[in-house]
């Protein structure tokens, strides 16, 4: 039985809406426009009424989740197929339900043929400007289905002169290069195949008119922790469609009779004020995400840069008096701390304190820390294992691999196959038992390797091995985060390798990359900063050079570099000299002082590493207070003789009534966005934290 068709919703952000139909025909969804407030009215600026020559309607149409029967040549989300190879399921739809206060929406379609249903679900969280996207897959049919594609949707942006997609690529310690294409006509692909999101691509896109990039802004971000692909196409008729949702590394899915799947959400982001408008979004979502956990982050200190892995209590607690000197205020104890654990050949997996290590016990020592008057964190890595372990001795089938096939290892270590029961029990029971037995309060969860050998010993018929690891890694996060809710819990991958929506929603922190080289870092961040909100920016003050720009900078830039986010150091602090160290202990106090506007202010990026001005501005909910991190980013390596001009910095987002001030100098909100804020730079002064108070 169908519903009326015709019918028509619109869902209601902050600022925008979006509005979707089930056309007269009744077989899919359509979006009618998607923006701000009152674009709904009059004509849709995504239909297509011309002629399909050679095309089904479905090929042109602004389909929001289209079957193979739908969009037969130009892509479809989901393909599902018969036991007998059969294809081409279409829908018909039953049902719609929306609430009352316009921001959940539940659409239902059955295939009338296989009795495959899909409810394609909406929402909109109170208070942001991103639509939410799922669906729920049900057999309700005798047979088994395979599910050969599983997108969770496609968003259509009109683009009439032409796309410009930008995307963040990088690799291992250059992760969230942000780059931009320009899509005339055809397809344009990202994803990955790795089990995770991965370093060479961030699960991320943004569209806009290439007539006008400064203007709307429409983004698409996925909430996967596997293997996942994004697509744009864009029609000769100016419509870019993308499509997002999992990679089936593993093969297509099975879906037996009267069992149901739900696919990741999906979710769409709109900006009338280009990339810098759509990060805002992304912040304000992501903060909403942390709910009751956005709080301030405390300064830290991890000690893997000073002593790598030979740890022991002597020399992690001369490391601690000195941190706690400079007011920090979490030591993060991480790799090597653990049996067997002296180089990355061995130990992995054996997750008990080295008593050589900590002769007094680890709790002695756990004691001596805090009592320092810092909070105590731990660095640990459960999802691997290396050969050379007792894990690994007493439970070979547990790690990932094929039958009759050698095992790859990476970083000498293999992966754990986390959707064993058995082995998700192991993991966490782990790290529960060590937050239990000790009293840690910061936990930094890393993950060094992808996923090789797609099997699991003596498994039987097709796997989701993808699927699985990823809801069980999902569930040990929201369980210690349950039971442990005072721990703030790290997120890294080999640096930046494991950053989505999904673990957005489940750390509280992400490690952005290994590399903290300043320039190198630099980069990263302003990558980072145009998908993530900065209470999820975990950034270090450190000696080390960049690995690709190895020009050095001042103490005060790293600085003010790792103030964009939450600030730590990882350097060897026992080797700086009294006059350092007396700087440090500045910094950290001023930043302190304006963490909470790093946290929650608005966020405005100007410039950008490749260019002669780069500065973040934080301006503060209440409007009271604007903070500006500022960089120099040309050369300044040598006997800084030559004179410096000053550089403007335009802020934005201030009131141009008002007037401004900080400390010495007046500005009015006009100045400061029309000629800027000026900054001079020299050889030993290459940036600024300026922090600006309104009259």
């Amino acid at each position: 039985m169908t519903a009326a068709t015709g019918q028509r919703w619109t869902l209601r952000g902050a600022h925008t809406e979006y509005t979707v139909t089930v056309p007269a025909h009744g077989r899919w969804l359509e979006l009618v426009a998607w923006g701000p407030h009152g674009v709904s009215d009059g004509p849709s600026p995504v239909a297509y009424d011309g002629p399909v020559p050679f095309l089904t309607a479905g090929d042109a149409a602004p389909i929001e989740y289209a079957t193979d029967a739908d969009r037969p040549f130009t892509g479809a989300d989901l393909v599902i197929e018969t036991v007998d190879g059969k294809r081409r399921v279409g829908f018909v739809h039953t049902d719609a339900r929306i609430d009352a206060y316009q921001r959940e929406l539940a659409v239902d379609f059955v295939d009338p043929v296989t009795r495959l249903r899909a409810t394609v679900h909406y929402r909109v969280p109170e208070g942001t400007d991103v639509v939410q996207r799922w669906v729920e897959l049900s057999n309700d049919g005798t047979d088994e289905l395979r599910v050969v594609r599983a997108g969770s949707g496609g968003f259509c942006v009109p683009t009439p002169h032409g796309a410009l997609l930008s995307h963040q690529w990088g690799q291992w310690s250059q992760e969230f290069q942000l780059s931009h294409v320009e899509l005339g006509h055809g397809t344009f692909g990202i994803g990955s195949s790795q089990g995770v999101p991965g370093h060479l691509h961030v699960p991320w896109l943004a569209v806009r008119d290439t007539a006008g990039p400064a203007g709307p802004a429409w983004g698409i971000a996925l909430a996967w922790t596997g293997s996942w692909e994004i697509r744009a196409e864009r029609d000769t008729g100016g419509l870019t469609r993308v499509r997002a949702g999992r990679q089936l590394v593993d093969g297509p899915l099975e879906l037996a009779a009267g069992e149901r799947l739900s696919l990741p959400v999906v979710t769409g982001a709109y900006s009338p004020d280009g990339l810098d408008g759509l990060a805002r979004v992304w912040h304000t979502h992501q903060r909403l995400l942390a709910g009751d956990r956005l709080t301030d982050r405390p300064v830290l200190y991890n000690s893997w840069e000073a002593t790598y892995f030979a740890v022991e209590a002597q020399s992690q607690l001369a490391l601690a008096r000195i941190a706690a000197e400079l007011g920090v205020e979490t030591f993060v104890v991480d790799d090597g701390w653990f049996v067997g654990r002296n180089d990355d050949t061995a130990g992995l997996g054996d997750w008990t304190p080295d008593p050589a290590k900590f002769p007094a016990g680890f709790d002695t020592f756990i004691a001596e820390v805090r009592a320092l008057g810092l909070n105590f964190g731990l660095w640990v890595e459960p999802e691997c294992v290396n050969p050379k372990s007792t894990l690994y001795a007493e439970h070979p089938d547990w790690v990932y691999a094929v039958d009759g096939r050698p095992l790859t290892p990476v970083r000498n270590q293999y992966l754990l196959d986390l959707g064993r029961p058995e082995v998700a029990e192991f993991v966490h029971s782990t790290v529960d038992g060590l937050l239990r037995r000790y009293d840690i309060d910061y936990l930094k969860w890393d993950f060094n390797r992808p996923r090789t050998e797609p099997g699991r010993p003596g498994g039987v018929g097709p796997l989701d091995l993808d699927g699985a690891h990823v809801a069980n890694l999902h569930r040990i996060f929201e369980r210690l985060r349950r039971d442990h809710p005072d721990v703030l819990i790290e997120a890294c991958a080999g640096g930046g390798g494991r950053t989505d929506l999904a673990m957005a929603a489940r750390a509280d922190v992400f490690w952005p990359s290994d590399n903290t080289g300043p320039l190198d870092r630099l980069a990263i961040q302003y990558g980072f900063l145009h998908a993530n909100a900065p209470h999820l920016l975990s950034s270090w003050v450190t000696d080390a050079p960049g690995l690709f720009d190895p020009r050095p900078r001042t103490l005060g830039f790293r600085f003010v570099l790792a103030m964009a986010g939450v600030l730590g150091i990882g350097a060897d602090i026992r080797a700086w000299t009294p006059a350092e160290r007396a700087e440090a202990a500045g910094w950290i106090a001023r930043y302190k002082e304006i963490r909470e506007i790093v946290t929650r202010g608005e966020v405005h990026l100007i410039g950008g590493p490749d260019q002669a001005r780069c500065a973040v501005q934080y301006t503060a909910p209440d409007q009271r207070r604007v903070v500006v991190l500022a960089w120099h980013t040309g050369r300044l390596d040598g006997a800084g003789l030559l004179p410096s001009r000053p550089v403007r910095l335009p802020l934005r987002g201030l009131d141009p009534a008002a007037r401004y001030s900080d400390g010495e100098r007046h500005y009015s909100g006009s100045h400061l966005g029309g000629v800027g804020l000026p900054v001079q730079w020299s050889a030993t002064h290459d940036a600024d934290l300026i922090v600006l108070t309104r009259d």
